[in-house]
C-alpha cells in the first residue's frame, strides 16, 4: 500500500454521545478513538443498542458528538458552520442506507443526478456521470424506472450509483443489506468491494451482516457504546451465530 493510502480518511478522539430524557441521561458512546486509513473497507460491527448506528452518525456528520472531536481529512467537524458541513457533506461523503431512501417521484437516473445538481455540476455533465454510474452497477438499461418498477437489490444499486456521484472519498453504508435477501445482499457486499476497489473509495459500513467479515479489510466490534476490539480480517474465524442479535 503507497504513503498516500495510509492516508487518514477519518480520525475519531474521544467521541462522546448521551442523550437526556427528562431526569435520565443515556451515554451512547463513551469515548470512541478510531482511525480509518484511505482506500480501507471497514465494518462496524455490534449488538443491537451498542451504539454503532450513534457513531455511524457522527462519522456522517449526521449527528455531533456530546464530546470529543470527529476529524474527517484532517476538518474538524465540529468547527464548520452549517453550509460548510453542507458542502463537506455533498462533495466528500456518499450515503446509503438500509432502506433505500430514493425518491419515488424520480427515475433511476434523476435519483443518482440529484447529488450533482447540489453540487453544482452542469445538467449534461450529471446526466452523463448517472449514467456512466448506473452502467457501473449493471442498471444501464433501467435508467428511466422508477423506484416501485425496480426490486429492492436493484434499488440498492442505485443507491450505490447514487452514493458515488460526487467522487466521494468516503461512503457511509448503513445495514446496506439489511433488506435484502441471501443472494441479493451477497451480490450488494460484492458490488460494494468492486467500487471500494475500482474507486479507492474509503467504504464504512455499520452491519449486522456476517458475509460483510469476508470483504472487510478491518472490523470494528462495539459494545456498550465502547470499542471493544479491532480485527484485521486475516485474523477472523467467522463462527456462525458467534455475533449477538
Amino acid at each position: 500500500m503507497s504513503d498516500n493510502q495510509r492516508d487518514y480518511v477519518v480520525r475519531t478522539r474521544g467521541v462522546t454521545k448521551e442523550f437526556v430524557t427528562g431526569d435520565t441521561v443515556l451515554q451512547a458512546l463513551k469515548g470512541i478513538d478510531l482511525d480509518i486509513y484511505a482506500g480501507e473497507y471497514i465494518s462496524i460491527m455490534g449488538p443491537s443498542g451498542s451504539g454503532k448506528s450513534t457513531f455511524f452518525n457522527m462519522v456522517g456528520g449526521l449527528d455531533k458528538p456530546t464530546s470529543g472531536t470527529v476529524f474527517i481529512n484532517d476538518v474538524d467537524m465540529a468547527q464548520l458552520d452549517a453550509q460548510e458541513l453542507a458542502y463537506l457533506r455533498c462533495r466528500t461523503i456518499g450515503y446509503i442506507f438500509q432502506s433505500f431512501n430514493l425518491l419515488p417521484v424520480m427515475t433511476a437516473l434523476e435519483n443518482v443526478t440529484l447529488p450533482t445538481i447540489f453540487s453544482g455540476m452542469s445538467r449534461d455533465e450529471g446526466i452523463e456521470r448517472g449514467i456512466e454510474l448506473l452502467n457501473k452497477v449493471g442498471l444501464g438499461h433501467r435508467l428511466h424506472h422508477r423506484p416501485t418498477e425496480l426490486s429492492g437489490g436493484q434499488q440498492q444499486r442505485v443507491a450505490i450509483a447514487r452514493s458515488l456521484a460526487n467522487s466521494p472519498s468516503i461512503i457511509l453504508a448503513d445495514e446496506p443489506t439489511g433488506n435484502l435477501d441471501l443472494k441479493t445482499g451477497t451480490e450488494i457486499i460484492d458490488l460494494l468491494k468492486t467500487m471500494n476497489k475500482e474507486q479507492g473509495v474509503t467504504i464504512i459500513s455499520a452491519t449486522h451482516d456476517l458475509k460483510m467479515l469476508n470483504i472487510s479489510d478491518r472490523i470494528v466490534w462495539i459494545r456498550d457504546g465502547a470499542v471493544e476490539k479491532i480485527e484485521d480480517r486475516a485474523n477472523i474465524e467467522i463462527k456462525v451465530g458467534e455475533m449477538d442479535h
